[in-house]
């Protein structure tokens, strides 16, 4: 079904390392809004740890595509971007 994922392609691993985890983020944020905690009716994590938790899936998948596809390019574009994100996160994180 989705034999495009198994390419060996920078570009596929760019955009699964930028599509990944703004999913994550997203569910991650949605859960977050929605479900406060009970007992002080405060957001269970703070935003950043929302960003981060957004960005770790993508050692999993980088790990799958170098290991179980030997997929090098991919794995490439996949840690790239898992820089970019990390680097971006300190810009405006940790400031």
């Amino acid at each position: 079904m989705f034999k495009f994922l198994k390419k060996d392609s920078f570009w596929l691993g760019l955009i699964v390392g930028t599509v990944l985890p703004l999913v994550v983020f997203g569910i991650l944020y949605f859960i977050n809004v929605t479900f406060p905690n009970p007992d002080t009716g405060k957001r269970i994590f703070k935003l950043s740890t929302v960003v981060v938790l957004g960005i770790v899936p993508n050692a999993l998948t980088l790990r799958y595509y170098l290991v179980s596809l030997k997929a090098d390019r991919s794995g490439r574009g996949i840690m790239f971007m898992t820089f970019v994100l990390a680097i971006i996160f300190m810009i405006f994180y940790l400031n």
